[in-house]
Formats: structure tokens, C-alpha cells, sequence
């Protein structure tokens, strides 16, 4: 069998640059942080806390598969395939389909709107709705986004053209 004919399927090979594991020690201080913002939200705000982040979790899922389905409208990228919801700790909420390669900066331009975006619609509900509320917005928007934002933040002084890919057990970065 000839190892390159003309008409052969071209695949790509990555190089695995860095490789983020969730260790479960991580892992339970991600689950441990909302039960800490609630502890201190119901000493210093209110005991309805407990209503308004269970009410703030659905809502703010909403909010981020809204932004994040608008930006990859917005800029043309295909994410039928690509992105799904997940519920699995610690990826929760719309994320690239675990065991896919997705491109670095798609990635952050989506989570970067995702936060500044997401603060702001939590922020307006400092208006209409009781202070404990939007504080229990704004902890479930940023606990949500903690992991990705975290990958981000390892990330920050990579070159801007590689991969991730995201397993249950780790994020990775590759180049090309």
C-alpha cells in the first residue's frame, strides 16, 4: 500500500504543548465554592439565598448558551457538531463537544463575551430584583465560567493559533 497516493485523506497531527488536569482535589473545591457563597450571602444578605441561586443556576445557563450560540452565529463559525450543553462537572453549561479539537481563539473570543456579557445582563438585574438575587446571578455566572476562565488565564501567554480540546479529566492545548 503506498503511504501517500494523490487522492489520500489529509488528517492533522497536533503536538500537545500543555495538558490541564482536574485533579479531585480541584474538583471539590470548584463544588465546595457555591456552597461557601452561599453561607456568606445568607449571613450577610438574605436567607432567600438559597431560592435565588437555585432560581440563578437555570437562568444563567440560559444567558451563557444564548451569548455563546450568538457569538458563534455572529462569526460564522460551525457549531452544530461542535458545541453541545454539557452537565458534567467540571464543564457545565455550552462548551465544544469533549474529544474535539477547537480553535484557541474561537474558545476565548466566545468566553470573553460570555463574561463581560453575562456580568452586565446580571448586572441590570440589580434594578428590578432583590440585591440577593443578583448576587446569586453574578456567583453562578462566574463560578460556571471558573474552569474555562481558568484554562483562559493558564493559557494567556501562548500563541493564539493553537487547539484545546476538553476531556472530562483535562483540558489540552496543542499546536498545529
Amino acid at each position: 500500500m503506498e503511504p501517500n497516493s494523490k487522492g489520500a485523506a489529509t488528517f492533522y497531527q497536533y503536538k500537545l504543548i500543555k495538558k490541564f488536569p482536574v485533579t479531585l482535589t480541584l474538583l471539590r473545591i470548584y463544588v465546595m465554592l457555591p456552597l461557601l457563597c452561599l453561607v456568606l450571602e445568607t449571613v450577610f444578605l438574605s436567607w432567600w439565598s438559597l431560592f435565588f441561586l437555585i432560581l440563578a443556576a437555570p437562568v444563567i445557563l440560559w444567558i451563557q448558551y444564548v451569548i455563546s450560540r450568538s457569538v458563534l452565529l455572529i462569526t460564522g463559525h460551525p457549531f452544530s457538531k461542535r458545541w453541545k450543553s454539557s452537565f458534567q462537572l467540571p464543564w457545565l453549561g455550552y462548551i465544544p463537544v469533549p474529544d474535539q479539537y477547537i480553535s484557541y481563539r474561537l474558545f476565548r473570543k466566545v468566553q470573553l463575551h460570555n463574561l463581560w456579557i453575562g456580568l452586565c445582563v446580571s448586572a441590570m438585574f440589580v434594578v428590578w430584583a432583590p440585591p440577593a438575587f443578583t448576587v446569586s446571578l453574578i456567583v453562578c455566572h462566574l463560578w460556571l465560567l471558573l474552569p474555562r476562565l481558568y484554562t483562559l488565564i493558564r493559557l494567556r501567554h501562548d500563541q493564539i493559533d493553537g487547539m484545546l480540546k476538553f476531556n472530562p479529566t483535562d483540558a489540552s492545548y496543542y499546536s498545529q
